[in-house]
């Protein structure tokens, strides 16, 4: 049986500085397509989760904005452990773009209103968000990014 490496589970939780962009992953297809992925991390591992409120607003929220701003966007979903998300792009882009794209997509996030698909047609668990959380994430993260990659 061939050995599986899982990349997130090879990354030293204990010595990360959140929050952060990543590029954890890169994969070129038998067609010769390249498909990336980046760690967006919000909170520090194995210190602060997000509740899943926060999380599942900032899901639908940046569903949208992180489209708005990067081509080619396959997914950005969130991580497990509650502490940032994964966003899968077809191409390849720098980290500091995505950090770029990341960062107005998040001062969005701070402007919203309301938040897209709420409702028991287009989500499958909709009662569960909560944008005061999202809000405060967003404005947190946008601190520390800011001073990062800006």
């Amino acid at each position: 049986m061939k050995k599986v490496v899982v990349e997130s589970f090879t990354m030293d939780h204990t010595k990360v500085k959140a929050p952060f962009v990543r590029k954890c992953g890169l994969i070129k297809t038998p067609k010769g397509d390249v498909i990336t992925k980046f760690d967006l991390r919000f909170t520090q591992p194995n210190k602060e989760a997000m509740p899943t409120s926060a999380v599942h607003a900032i899901e639908h929220l940046l569903a949208g904005f992180m489209r708005e701003e990067i081509e080619d966007v396959i997914d950005i979903s969130p991580m497990g452990c509650r502490t940032g998300f994964y966003l899968i792009i077809i191409g390849e882009k720098e980290e500091k773009d995505i950090a770029k794209a990341l960062i107005k997509s998040l001062e969005k996030v701070t402007e919203a209103k309301e938040i897209p698909a709420v409702n028991e047609i287009q989500c499958g668990n909709y009662r569960d968000m909560s944008l005061f959380g999202a809000k405060e994430y967003a404005k947190s993260v946008l601190n520390s990014l800011k001073g990062k990659y800006i």
